[in-house]
């Protein structure tokens, strides 16, 4: 069994990306069930219903992450919603799940757990090892896939995430920094990991904003506005191959496709 991965999705050229060549790619690789992280789609800065029905015949699941607020409507809008989801380790006061079981007629149950670093981020969180541990106690035993994005800056936090989980679940994909990375392997244990998905988002830009904004930015350290890049998109995936028996991951596999836009 397989299922896709899209990278964090920035602006409304992302989702243009995704509507696109979604379909194309789940037929490629025959996967039943599609995740996305969709933090960015709204302006590049959070998400909001618009944006969420935008791409919803084209995902099962939109995971976020650190930018889930920053469309201040998204507070109430995101209980219209069961497939998005918010960083599990954010406080229970905050509306939405952090974790859910989904149900795709060509894949059975799965369950995704959505988490957010604590190290270089700028909301507080708890801590992402204690939350996941009490959540896979209550996932039933029956579930045998189980999916973690990992929204976190930095590597090594996601590195670890990966063999504490090693054997216990059977993916963890790291999000949040918008370039693809090279490391998407098997560990031993059967866990399928990856540091970063990637971005779908302009391919010349600095992680989907404008190139001079950004460099201009970082000579002078004047603030800039830094406007999204909505043409020239790549989108960045990966498909986790995974016995649907065990749970356990069998291949990885990343991809990045030009869109059309």
């Amino acid at each position: 069994m397989n299922f896709l991965f899209i990278g964090d999705i920035v602006g409304r050229g992302g989702r243009q990306a995704v509507k696109e060549l979604v379909p194309e790619l789940r037929r490629e690789f025959n996967c039943p069930f599609c995740i996305a992280n969709g933090e960015n789609m709204a302006s590049g800065s959070g998400l909001n219903a618009k944006c969420v029905k935008d791409i919803s015949d084209y995902v099962d699941v939109i995971t976020t992450g650190d930018h889930i607020w920053d469309q201040k409507t998204f507070e109430h809008e995101i209980k219209q919603f069961d497939k998005v989801l918010r960083p599990a380790n954010l406080s229970d006061k905050q509306p939405g799940n952090g974790w859910k079981i989904f149900r795709n007629p060509g894949s059975g149950e799965f369950a995704v757990i959505n988490l957010q670093g604590t190290i270089f981020v700028r909301e507080s969180a708890y801590c992402p090892f204690e939350t996941v541990e009490k959540i896979l106690e209550e996932i039933p035993s029956r579930i045998k896939c189980i999916i973690v994005d990992f929204h976190a800056e930095a590597t090594s936090e996601k590195a670890a995430m990966g063999y504490f989980l090693e054997g216990k679940v059977t993916a963890v994909l790291g999000t949040h920094t918008h370039v693809q990375t090279a490391d998407a392997k098997i560990l031993p244990g059967g866990t399928a990991y990856i540091t970063d998905v990637g971005m779908t988002g302009a391919e010349r830009s600095v992680l989907g904003r404008d190139v001079n904004a950004v460099v201009e930015k970082f000579r002078t350290g004047l603030p800039r506005r830094f406007t999204v890049i909505e043409t020239g998109i790549r989108l960045d995936a990966i498909v986790v191959s995974y016995n649907l028996t065990t749970g356990e991951a069998t291949a990885i596999k990343n991809i990045s496709r030009m869109s059309s836009i």
